[in-house]
């Protein structure tokens, strides 16, 4: 079992930059391939991007390559979202997911998740 909570949301203007975070519980979370997800008013819940669990390799979405970096401290359970050059488009409720697999068919699938933040509100104003 793994419990993951996100922090570091918040409003931030175009151009700007945050910095989220996802604690995670449990022994076993290097083990975990950690991906972020994001949903908008009215919109479904799309993919950011994933990092597997030995940090060595990301991916990210279209939408925010370059822009976007995710990393992870094994050693203190927590994977981060830095984000970086904001955009309006950006607005979304952030959520951070833990699986098992680091597949490329799978990895943009949230059935490829087995737990779930709560989510943590990113607004960009423009």
């Amino acid at each position: 079992q793994v419990q993951l909570v996100e922090s570091g949301g918040g409003l931030v203007q175009t151009g700007g930059s945050l910095r989220l975070s996802c604690a995670a519980s449990g022994r076993t979370f290097s083990s975990y391939t950690m991906g972020w997800f994001r949903q908008a008013s009215g919109k479904e819940r799309e993919f950011v991007g994933a990092i597997k669990w030995s940090g060595t390799r990301t991916y990210y979405e279209d939408s925010v390559k370059g822009r976007f970096t995710i990393s992870r401290d094994n050693a203190k359970n927590t994977v981060f979202l830095q984000m970086d050059s904001l955009k309006p488009e950006d607005t979304a409720v952030y959520y951070c997911s833990a699986g098992t697999s680091w597949t490329g068919t799978t990895l943009k699938r949230e059935y490829a998740y087995d737990y779930w933040g709560q989510g943590t509100q990113v607004t960009v104003s423009s």
